[in-house]
């Protein structure tokens, strides 16, 4: 006979523990079904994220950011570091402890919140039946009256750089590296390959990107694009636009790559060469014939604008879905699924879904951009404000990026916030809790910042719209 729970959840990374944690504390009888494992073979929460993604990456960006901060710019500030060194074992084992830490805070939180865990694979089928079977081989049989789906993504590969342990290397692979590389290469100018070529370039390793597509970060607005691209090549990352990889040879501990760009047929020699193409959903072995549940042409569940799929009961969220593959949209899909099922009326306002890049200077994002709006034919008006003019930015000594909102050029309402500077990952949120609240450019013109903040390159940014910036010169006197 089949144990029965409320709600059964796929997966316990952030869409999925989010997921499961909420349906707990609205008195749902949740249990959670996840088959990672650690290095110890033992049960990791956290998914992606946690485990082998945000987290860990973050920690490796902030230290290796710390470290090139010390060793190029201190000085300008009157502190003398002599004989800067970096122990890279040190580091990742650092990095290693945050991971187990949060993964073990999931684990507690489940217990804490009375959700029911389960390690090892779960197949679904017909009438929210659930096949589990634990890492030992034994299986069991259970059910629940909702199912949500949360079993996220994995990295994408391609043919021409097949993954060869400790030489051509994932996402994954590239946070676990035991020294630096004298030459990387990184095949791909998104957020990941930008992430990880930043930190080994920051460590001393001459990273060499290849970008397929022409244009550097489309979905960024071009005017923060630009400062980026300009921003990382000054930090000595070699970012080549429009190169197609095309194979991939192992030379002894070396791997060569044989790329073609407008002007024929080249190729790069590395010591590793990090795969960062993107993200494919994971639904590997989870959907029996029988489920109920379809996949649409790029392998992502189909679901509606309230993450149902075609299945009665059975919801997916996270990754595993459309739209933006980010852990806080996940988060936000989960909770939202859940509540709905114990009869509260949320939705996830997919026009506010921040996104951001953690390199040095941050990117960030929220809405949409200039181009967007103006291949559309869409009429607004911009204001600027340049981090140089900061004060805050001054005094830290770190004055590089810009603030831009784009709004309405009718009704003045904000449609799309990007920055990029130091510390916008915080700032971008601001931004999402004016739209959110469909604020206007005037509006965030007559709130009050603190002085002297970075926030204030918002307010600025906000004034500049109607030109009435404070401190930056307005091309025109406005009233």
């Amino acid at each position: 006979m089949a144990t029965k729970f409320d709600v059964i959840v796929i997966g316990a990374g952030p869409a999925g523990y989010h997921a499961a944690i909420r349906a707990a504390q609205l008195g749902l009888n949740t249990a959670c079904i996840e088959k990672w494992l650690d290095k110890d073979d033992k049960p990791a929460y956290g998914g992606t994220c946690l485990n082998v993604g945000c987290i860990p990456s973050k920690a490796l960006l902030d230290a290796s950011h710390k470290f090139i901060d010390a060793k190029n710019h201190f000085s300008e500030i009157g502190i003398i570091s002599k004989e800067l060194d970096i122990d890279v074992p040190k580091m990742i084992a650092r990095k290693n402890m945050v991971v187990s830490n949060l993964t073990k805070g999931v684990a507690g939180l489940f217990k804490a919140n009375g959700v029911t865990t389960f390690e090892g694979v779960a197949k679904l089928h017909a009438n929210r039946s659930v096949e589990f079977t634990s890492h030992k081989g034994d299986v069991e049989s259970l059910e629940a009256d909702h199912i949500v789906i949360a079993t996220g993504s994995v990295p994408a590969e391609i043919p021409p750089c097949p993954i060869t342990d400790n030489l051509i290397v994932d996402s994954a692979g590239a946070l676990d590296l035991d020294a630096v590389p004298k030459r990387m290469g990184v095949i791909g100018a998104g957020i990941v390959g930008l992430e990880l070529g930043s930190v080994w370039n920051r460590l001393g390793s001459k990273v060499i990107v290849l970008e397929a597509l022409d244009e550097f970060l489309p979905l960024v607005d071009a005017h923060v694009a630009r400062e980026a691209l300009k921003q990382f090549k000054k930090q000595g990352m070699d970012i080549r636009l429009g190169t197609r990889v095309t194979g991939t040879e192992i030379k002894g501990k070396k791997v060569k790559v044989l790329y073609s760009d407008s002007e024929g047929d080249k190729s790069e020699t590395f010591d590793k060469l990090v795969v960062a193409v993107g993200r494919t959903p994971y639904t590997e072995d989870l959907l029996a014939a029988d489920s109920g549940v379809t996949l649409d042409e790029r392998g992502f569940i189909y679901v509606n604008d309230l993450c149902s799929t075609d299945a009665p009961g059975v919801h997916a969220v996270g990754d595993v879905v459309r739209g933006p593959m980010l852990a806080h949209k996940g988060m936000e899909e989960g909770i939202m699924v859940v509540e709905r099922i114990a009869g509260k009326k949320p939705l996830v306002n997919y026009d506010c879904v921040p996104a951001v890049m953690y390199t040095h200077p941050e990117i960030a994002w929220v809405g949409r951009s200039e181009q967007e709006l103006k291949a559309n034919g869409e009429k607004y008006k911009t204001g600027s404000f340049p981090m140089a003019a900061s004060g805050r930015a001054m005094a830290a000594n770190d004055t590089v990026g810009l603030i831009k909102v784009i709004a309405d050029e009718e009704t003045d309402r904000i449609l799309g916030v990007h920055m990029i500077g130091a510390h916008i990952s915080e700032l971008i949120a601001e931004a999402v809790i004016a739209m959110e609240f469909g604020a206007s450019a005037e509006d965030l013109g007559l709130t009050m910042f603190a002085h002297p903040t970075l926030s204030e390159g918002l307010h600025e940014a906000s004034l500049a719209v109607a030109g009435h910036a404070i401190h930056i010169a307005n091309r025109k006197r406005k009233k």
